[in-house]
């Protein structure tokens, strides 16, 4: 079953990853072992709230806006997905995420 890891944090959070020297490579090591195991599919990192551009449609008309559709605590900062036998077996991949001691990951399953 696939599963989207979705990789939260507040700004503090954030800021203690990329301070930290070995936290790239350590999300380079974790998707290379994902890769051998053959679970994962896609990963990346997204760019700050600010770099948003949400959308509507409303009666019809698109509406646009700089920046995230709420103020929030935590920003969604980015995305593996992942798949795995089972929710124990998605459980253990993003325990081993190197996001995991920093911030939160969501585990969602795809639909259908």
């Amino acid at each position: 079953m696939k599963y989207m890891l979705m990789i939260c944090g507040d700004e503090e959070s954030y800021a203690a990853m990329l301070a930290d020297e070995a936290f790239q490579g350590n999300c380079h090591r974790w998707a290379e072992e994902m890769g051998e195991r053959g679970i994962l599919g896609e990963t990346g990192g997204l760019q700050g709230p600010e770099a948003a551009t949400t959308l509507r449609v409303r009666d019809g008309r698109v509406l646009l806006s700089d920046g995230p559709f709420a103020e929030t605590k935590e920003v969604i900062a980015g995305f593996s997905i992942v798949d795995c036998a089972d929710l124990d077996e998605a459980i253990e991949v993003a325990s081993r995420h190197p996001v995991a001691p920093y911030g939160t990951l969501e585990i969602r399953p795809f639909t259908g």
